[in-house]
């Protein structure tokens, strides 16, 4: 099985810290976010990823020349974006046969395997897989027949309403490219999809309750820590707080078991610190407090300074008291 890993977005929505670092790059659990989902498709049996970005393109190099183990990846050098279904279709020549295709920043335990499954027992040319919300405004809706097969995908609603929303893995075959031109911007769930459901192509939707979180804002990106350190992905568990390699906190700092400090990060004494991730070799100075916030590397917050809700940017300075 080969897959592609949709990482052309620029991350405006988790500015400052995508200014320097791809968002599939920034750091989850200490570690970056691009490892774990090649590390989650290696172990559903893919071997081959092809990833394509033209935003902080040599920052992706550095990954994938420092990383070992499974999957193989290919990159294909995207000399501006082509929306989703473009990025697909550019890895066209690589896509011989049935194939994944996995959104960058969507952190889930998705079963891979059994949505493969589904996707051959019903035929179908494509088959995405949904998720359940409390609150569907910011994704639009699926619509579906008992079956799974897809009937329409509905606009945002402007009212708060649950519904099962479009979770960014997909299954596809390489028929599903033919109509989709090269080199143009092209969006796989607004024109795509719906072209195959005018055709009337098989296409299919397969519901799961795995845990599924879009880490495309400095909230999400909070609370899959968090979820993390509770033991809710993957059923993964560990140490509370999370702390990096080479890490050090002063035995008066008040560091909360809601915490993941990185590589090298230090806090000073008396420095409080809950309900936060630190990047690496992030100082906090004497008496520093921070809450509810995201700072990202060799940032430095000087002593008696207060930190609430923010996101820093990489090495953002913040001046003492």
């Amino acid at each position: 099985m080969k897959a592609v890993v949709l990482v052309g977005g620029e991350g405006t929505r988790l500015r400052p810290l995508t200014e320097t670092i791809p968002k599939p790059l920034l750091p989850f659990m200490n570690r970056p976010f691009l490892a774990q989902v090649l590390s989650h498709l290696a172990g559903h049996g893919v071997e081959e990823v092809i990833l394509s970005s033209s935003y902080l393109e040599s920052e992706f190099h550095e990954f994938l020349e420092g990383r070992g183990g499974g999957p193989g990846v290919t990159w294909i050098t995207e000399p501006q974006p082509l929306g989703t279904s473009g990025a697909v279709a550019g890895a066209r020549r690589y896509l011989e046969g049935t194939f994944f295709v996995v959104n960058g920043d969507v952190l889930t335990d998705l079963d891979l395997g059994a949505l493969l499954s589904f996707h051959r027992d019903r035929g179908a040319v494509a088959t995405i897989a949904l998720t359940p919300v409390d609150d569907a405004r910011p994704f639009g809706l699926v619509e579906r027949e008992d079956d799974g097969r897809v009937l329409a995908f509905r606009e945002k609603p402007t009212d708060r309403i649950p519904g099962e929303i479009n979770a960014g893995t997909y299954v596809l075959e390489p028929d599903v490219l033919q109509r989709v031109p090269a080199g143009v911007m092209v969006s796989i769930e607004r024109e795509t999809y719906p072209d195959l459901i005018d055709r009337g192509e098989p296409v299919f939707a397969f519901p799961s309750d795995a845990y599924w979180r879009d880490l495309g804002t400095p909230e999400a990106y909070l609370a899959a820590h968090l979820d993390a350190l509770e033991g809710e992905v993957g059923g993964r568990r560990y140490e509370r707080p999370l702390v990096g390699e080479g890490a050090s906190i002063d035995p008066s700092a008040a560091v909360g078991e809601d915490v993941v400090m990185g590589p090298g990060a230090s806090v000073g004494p008396g420095a409080s610190v809950r309900r936060s991730v630190l990047h690496r070799q992030v100082i906090l100075g004497e008496g520093a407090v921070v809450e509810g916030s995201i700072l990202g590397p060799r940032t430095v917050v000087e002593p008696g300074a207060v930190v609430t809700d923010s996101v820093l940017a990489e090495a953002a300075r913040v001046p003492a008291e």
